[in-house]
């Protein structure tokens, strides 16, 4: 028995929507490398509200030895970390109004941390906007909360 294109494409239709129905909840379709960040987007929502709002008298702790590369095509923020140290529970701040808490970082710069938009929350349960068309709707500052203190993380467009 031979499907025909015109059987096949509702078929290839049910079983589209079968997949999104079973991510649905999720930051994205596909599960982060890290099982740590591997939350609901509820999960991801109620951490963030407990972070709020961001502690503007933290004392600044300059420039953190890492790296953020901002991707817009694939709404993802991509972290890496260039020190001799393990960031160990740190919260990423997106314009100082979006919050995600990441368990660990390694050291030395070998492993990247992708983290989706959708892992990023406000104080009012929103995510992180996929919709990028503004300047308000975009990344202008990346910090992160470390032991007290607050860093700026370099940002870069992704190629």
């Amino acid at each position: 028995m031979s499907l025909s294109r015109r059987s096949f494409q509702p078929l290839a239709l049910v079983v589209s929507f079968a997949t999104l129905a079973g991510c649905s909840g999720r930051p994205s379709l596909i599960p982060n490398s890290d099982p740590a960040l591997n939350k609901t987007s509820a999960q991801f929502a109620a951490d963030a509200a407990k972070r709020q709002p961001f502690n503007t008298a933290l004392p600044s702790g300059g420039v953190a030895k890492g790296r953020a590369q901002v991707g817009y095509a694939l709404d993802t923020v991509q972290v890496v970390n260039l020190s001799n140290e393990d960031w160990d529970n740190v919260e990423f701040w997106i314009n100082r109004k979006f919050v995600v808490f990441v368990p660990r970082i390694p050291a030395g710069g070998e492993r990247v941390k992708t983290l989706n938009f959708q892992m990023f929350f406000d104080d009012r349960g929103h995510y992180f906007p996929v919709d990028n068309r503004t300047p308000e709707r975009m990344i202008q500052q990346l910090e992160m909360v470390r032991g007290g203190q607050v860093y700026t993380i370099p940002l870069h467009l992704a190629d």
